[in-house]
Parts: structure tokens; sequence; C-alpha cells
């Protein structure tokens, strides 16, 4: 068990050491860059189980119902893939992608 864990006093404190990891969606052509934070919690928050809690820095599907991708796990693994897996199955549809195609071509 690593020291920082100690520096919690209280569960309500919330101490997290945080990962963060960056991806790639290839999507019509292009490239959209996500970069994924995952906290490790030195105890799972109130109300959940797990100690890991990953979240993407871009909504997906903007056109319909947007929403953050995010993910849960007992490893930062779990919560990692969990994000990930979101950020593949669902359309980036931000202005990045909006600015390629009003771009004029050739």
């Amino acid at each position: 068990m690593s020291d920082w864990r100690f520096a919690q006093k209280d569960v309500s404190e919330e101490l997290a050491l945080l990962h963060h990891f960056s991806i790639k969606k290839n999507q019509n052509g292009g490239e959209i860059c996500f970069i994924i934070t995952v906290k490790e919690f030195v105890a799972p928050p109130r109300g959940q189980f797990a100690r890991f809690f990953a979240q993407a820095d871009k909504h997906v599907n903007q056109r319909t119902a947007p929403f953050l991708p995010t993910g849960w796990g007992n490893s930062l693994l779990d919560a990692l893939s969990d994000c990930a897996r979101t950020i593949r199955e669902f359309p980036y549809e931000g202005e990045e992608v909006a600015a390629a195609k009003d771009s004029p071509g050739p």
C-alpha cells in the first residue's frame, strides 16, 4: 500500500491519485484526441463500491443526447476500459468534426 493514502484523515475528503491517459478516436477520416482522467480513491466515495473512476474530457453523441464518457471499476484497468469503450461506441459530433466537414475541398 502506498503511503500517500495516509494523508486522508476522513473518508469525506475523497483523496484520490490521478492517472492521465490519451486515446485517439478515428472517425470520418479524422482523429479526435480524448484525455481520460482516472481517479484512484483511497476508499470508494459515498454511495459507490468501486475505488476507480474514469472520465473523458469531451462529450460524445452531442446531436442526439450528449454525455461525458465515464467508467467505474475495482481496478484502474476496469475503469479505463469502460470509459474507452464508451468513446469508441458513440460518435463525436463536436466542433472539431464540424470544422473538418465545413472546410472547402480541393
